[in-house]
């Protein structure tokens, strides 16, 4: 049986690209999809195309930045097909510039879609599940955040979206911490593929190959983490933030304590330079900041 049937999955930015692939991931595997993208042009096609297939989709456009406007996101959903199991959040933008060179609109708009936009409906369908599950109806719901590596380990010239998605990847930590007691998991993938975003930021790097070899940079190479993740087989996993490009699944090491120098009182301003070279001498290298 596919592992998906029966439940509803509502996908923000699905009209192309990652959103795109993980929509006709899910129909495949027996999901209702709620296909939605700010293009509505673009969302009425992967719906199309998935009930084309055979599958059940719809398409939607509303704005998932407002309560009010991604409430009718959900409302659609539950007429349609009378409940909703999965959330994936993953549309977003860029306004890349060096931090320096940011203006107020550039922050303001990357932090609208990625902060706001994974906020809304996580808030109304979290309200929605603890409501259900408060009344004793059982409860088996996914939260799948988008966050990226540049929220993990920065990124030169993205300071805003590096700092909106290292939010939405501590977002997920406290979802999944909160939200367990009422049969719902929260876990995030700072996915790598070819989408629109990466293609205008870093074109030569994702290009399509020109041979038939391992396409590594393909938005469907993605699809099947997030797919098992939507799935019931997936209840054990919560507050976990995986890493996925080709044939690459790995987890994100999060912040942690690491190494320790306790005086047991209170240091003196001359002690602290040297405490400080020992610790950074024994901790590990953290990973480079992208672009650097």
């Amino acid at each position: 049986m596919a592992i998906c049937s029966g439940r509803t999955v509502i996908i923000t930015g699905a009209g192309g690209g990652l959103g795109r692939a993980y929509a006709l991931a899910f129909a495949a595997e027996g999901a209702n999809v709620v296909v939605n993208d700010i293009r509505q042009a673009a969302a009425e096609e992967v719906a199309r195309e998935i009930r084309a297939a055979g599958g059940q989709a719809i398409a939607n456009s509303d704005d998932i930045t407002k309560l009010q406007s991604a409430q009718r996101i959900v409302d659609a959903a539950l007429e349609v097909f009378g409940e909703v199991h999965v959330l994936v959040n993953n549309a977003g933008v860029l306004r890349d510039r060096m931090f320096i060179s940011l203006s107020e609109e550039d922050w303001d708009t990357v932090m609208n879609v990625h902060l706001k936009g994974h906020y809304c409906l996580a808030n109304i369908l979290g309200r929605r599940w603890r409501d259900l599950a408060k009344v004793g109806t059982p409860v088996d719901a996914r939260i799948i955040n988008t966050s990226s590596g540049a929220g993990l380990q920065g990124s030169i010239g993205q300071s805003n979206y590096s700092a909106a998605k290292g939010g939405i990847a501590s977002l997920t930590l406290v979802q999944a911490a909160e939200l367990a007691r009422y049969g719902v998991t929260a876990n995030a993938l700072a996915p790598a593929a070819r989408t629109s975003m990466t293609e205008n930021a870093m074109p030569d790097v994702v290009k399509k190959p020109e041979d038939d070899s391992f396409d590594a940079w393909a938005p469907e190479n993605v699809a099947p983490l997030v797919v098992w993740l939507g799935s019931s087989q997936s209840k054990h996993v919560s507050g976990q933030v995986f890493e996925s490009q080709g044939g690459r699944i790995s987890l994100g090491d999060g912040w942690r304590t690491g190494v320790t120098r306790d005086k047991g009182a209170r240091w003196q301003v001359g002690e602290v330079g040297a405490a400080v070279d020992q610790i950074l001498a024994e901790a590990p290298k953290a990973q480079k900041v992208w672009g650097s």
